[in-house]
């Protein structure tokens, strides 16, 4: 029987090709891997390292990357795919958009069925006969985070989007499962719609891109009810990935919380958790607690002694979190404020 434990997950689509050092070095830490879809080798490579890590290529759902050359893109479908559809979408001025604070990347009219079944169909044929494991499909939006400023052109709302995502991963989440492939889309703002997290990571998993906050300052940390949200989708069926804002450095703290919180909220799930900055997909998050396994929960709930202090004690260890923005003692150790705490029990 496969006992599930909270592991850490490598988010690294960034902007230079890995190394054969890297891929070395990230050998039998990480329970996933988010890797470019061209990084063919280094999935391959991975997989024959650690059999257990689930290898994810990067795919955008939302948009076309036009300065890709190809000949595996980033994005669905090609920049020239995209002409010959003519998915690109308009504004109320007609003009195609251009997501802001992203060159280059153009919004699709992800409500066309024509633009829904050629992004099946490439992905699955990308991938079919490939080491990756599924896809990681990116920009499973629920707000406006590009500036599309709608209504647009055909007068399509965020509302539209919503209803065409929702037919896009269930398309391309049955198309995947039929070719043993995983879809984990990123399902942004999922604890804002009841059941969107259950939808969405049926075919595999799913990711928490801003889990706990959007960022590290005290005013971009989520609420606790917000967070109590999200922590259900840790127990969901498939693969959770939970990325909270931090450096991306080894040693961050913010991937300690990460853990601790993972520990302390889903103790035997399949949860992996990862601390980035924004857009900071270069990096190798690392902690050596990661490779701690404290063992079953001896308790069917964590503690709860002060406000935003959550205690999980285990059978080989303990683990702790202050989701508040006042220090809080923890026997004789103090629990910073939005910190993580670990400790195995001696032996």
């Amino acid at each position: 029987i496969v006992r599930y434990r909270p592991r850490l997950a490598w988010i690294r689509y960034g902007s230079h090709d890995l190394t054969d050092e890297e891929i070395q070095e990230a050998a039998g830490k990480f329970r996933v891997a988010i890797i470019q879809p061209w990084e063919l080798k280094a999935a391959e490579t991975l997989k024959e390292l650690d059999s257990d890590v689930i290898v994810l290529a990067y795919q955008c759902l939302s948009s076309v990357r036009v300065y890709e050359k190809g000949p595996i893109y980033s994005s669905g479908i090609s920049p020239g795919q995209a002409e010959h559809l003519g998915s690109f979408a308009l504004n109320s001025s007609r003009r195609r958009i251009e997501w802001a604070g992203y060159p280059g990347h153009f919004q699709q009219e992800v409500w066309k069925p024509e633009y829904q079944e050629r992004w099946v169909k490439t992905v699955v044929k990308r991938f079919e006969h490939t080491p990756f494991d599924g896809v990681f499909a990116d920009n499973d939006v629920y707000d406006d985070y590009y500036n599309l400023n709608f209504p647009l052109y055909g007068g399509e709302e965020i509302t539209t989007i919503h209803t065409a995502l929702d037919q896009l991963v269930r398309k391309a989440g049955e198309a995947l499962r039929g070719v043993d492939k995983l879809l984990v889309p990123n399902i942004a703002e999922a604890r804002r719609e009841k059941d969107r997290w259950l939808r969405h990571s049926r075919y595999g998993g799913g990711v928490e891109e801003c889990w706990m906050g959007w960022d590290n300052s005290p005013e971009t940390r989520l609420n606790y009810r917000a967070i109590w949200q999200q922590m259900r989708t840790l127990r969901a069926p498939g693969v959770s990935v939970a990325r909270t804002p931090g450096t991306g450095e080894p040693g961050d703290p913010n991937l300690l919380l990460a853990l601790a919180a993972a520990w302390v909220f889903a103790p035997t799930s399949d949860v992996a958790v990862s601390a980035t900055a924004h857009d900071g997909y270069n990096a190798m998050p690392w902690r050596e607690e990661a490779r701690w396994d404290l063992g079953l929960p001896t308790h069917a709930r964590p503690l709860n002694p002060a406000p935003g202090v959550y205690i999980r004690t285990l059978d080989k260890g303990i683990a702790a979190v202050n989701l508040s923005h006042q220090s809080r003692p923890l026997g004789r150790h103090m629990l910073e404020p939005w910190s993580g705490f670990m400790a195995l029990k001696p032996l």
